[in-house]
């Protein structure tokens, strides 16, 4: 049987992208498979990349923008699979995608719908920082430069005629009767790029995060500092203050049954360098039980995140309480014993955590969970599944940097185009297949 040489690329965010781009100029057909009504994971919710504090959207708008025109390329967002069959080289891939109910070749982006809807709901992308409305677009700038209509909180859903954002709209891009589809395709080989999210810091109530106002959890810091966020770049308090001190707190959860994500102490001295950039004679306290700051670029970072004036205080047994306005850290310190510093506003480091579904994902493509319930790798390959044709790539293997997702999204490339020794012995196991 002839091989198939298309590759279905599940998820679009720095990995996916970086492996459809990479498949496509060595001239293979690529889908590019993304639940989101946007792409581009979460590489797109930060400012800058440490160590070197790069501009993330300058890093990944050129890319973004050059995927959108490729035409190896068939991006699906709002799309997610839902069978897969076969074997290496001939997978049968059942997909569904969602009714966008914007299409994509009339809207120019405009934003004329946004204003006349009448719901209004926690903006998901912004970390519930900022509203957004039924018909939305995830955050400006957000590719596809289309919103699509949440159906799950638009007033047709409740029976209501509303047609706020047609009539709003001048290019007739709405259609309320779109449907949503079903398709199926065929494939060789398959990447499994689905990223990673925060864990939830409302599990450690010692943390008092959504009971004392101004502690955040690292996503919503990077969105307030985010120019396309919901402050414009601004870092402020829940209560629209500019805080005079913050803290930063490592390992959240890792004394119940967490891990070290090592990324972590990474991105918080990221936000160490985003205060003293953006907040005149800002104090700035990182509390935690051990620095992860790997490699001769990791160092330097950090050092020089102490000559802008970080304050590293190693501390067991953290608990927050509210005080006043701010925020009263109490730690063991190890030396004098139980200490307290008082802050304007808090930010939690949590583990990093495989996406939600990851493990319905992994049962769906018959691939096996591994720790901390990322996708497992076999011994001597870190990019091959145990079932032959299916790779992975970036976070949802385990912690990465943007740098190193980069590296893994090319390796499985790599692998997908040599083939891996795992397709060479099913075949020879079973030469039918050939």
């Amino acid at each position: 049987m002839a091989e198939n040489n298309n590759v279905l690329v599940i998820g679009a965010g720095l990995a996916g992208i970086e492996a459809s781009l990479l498949l496509s100029n060595a001239g293979r057909k690529v889908y590019l498979v993304e639940r989101n009504s946007y792409f581009g994971g979460t590489v797109i919710k930060s400012e800058e990349v440490f160590p070197n504090m790069e501009c993330a959207t300058c890093m990944i708008a050129p890319k973004q923008s050059q995927l959108l025109e490729d035409k190896n390329i068939e991006l699906l967002t709002l799309t997610d699979v839902t069978d897969v069959q076969g074997d290496v080289g001939d997978f049968t891939v059942k997909l569904a995608s969602r009714a966008r109910y914007v299409s994509l070749v009339n809207c120019i982006g405009c934003g004329a719908c946004f204003e006349p809807c009448p719901v209004s709901v926690d903006n998901e992308f912004e970390e519930g920082l900022m509203k957004r409305k039924a018909i939305f677009l995830a955050c400006a700038g957000a590719l596809p430069n289309a919103p699509a209509i949440d159906m799950d909180c638009c007033l047709r859903a409740k029976g209501e005629d509303c047609t706020a954002c047609k009539d709003a709209c001048m290019f007739d891009a709405i259609s309320f009767e779109e449907k949503d589809e079903e398709k199926e395709i065929k494939v060789g080989a398959i990447i499994v790029a689905t990223g990673y999210q925060l864990g939830d810091v409302s599990r450690f109530p010692e943390y008092g995060y959504g009971k004392i106002e101004n502690v955040f959890h690292a996503f919503e810091f990077e969105r307030l500092r985010a120019s396309n966020g919901p402050t414009e770049g601004a870092i402020k308090t829940r209560d629209g203050r500019e805080p005079k001190s913050i803290g930063l707190i490592h390992c959240v959860g890792r004394d119940a049954g967490g891990y070290c994500s090592q990324v972590c102490c990474m991105y918080l001295t990221k936000f160490a360098c985003y205060a003293f950039d953006k907040v005149e004679g800002v104090e700035v306290h990182e509390f935690f039980q051990e620095l992860s700051t790997p490699g001769k670029a990791g160092q330097k970072f950090l050092d020089e995140a102490k000559e802008k004036g970080v304050k590293l205080v190693r501390a067991r047994g953290v608990e927050l309480s509210g005080n006043g306005e701010g925020v009263r850290i109490t730690y063991q310190d190890g030396k004098t014993g139980k200490d307290t510093v008082d802050v304007d506003m808090v930010v939690l480091a949590p583990c990093i955590e495989p996406n939600s579904g990851a493990d319905a994902l992994a049962k769906l493509l018959g691939i096996e969970p591994g720790d901390f319930g990322f996708f497992k790798t076999t011994e001597f390959d870190p990019v091959a599944t145990k079932r032959a044709g299916i790779f992975v790539a970036g976070c949802n293997e385990g912690p990465k940097s943007m740098q190193d997702v980069v590296v893994q999204a090319e390796a499985a490339v790599a692998a997908v185009l040599n083939g891996s020794k795992a397709d060479t012995a099913v075949r020879r196991q079973d030469p039918a297949q050939d």
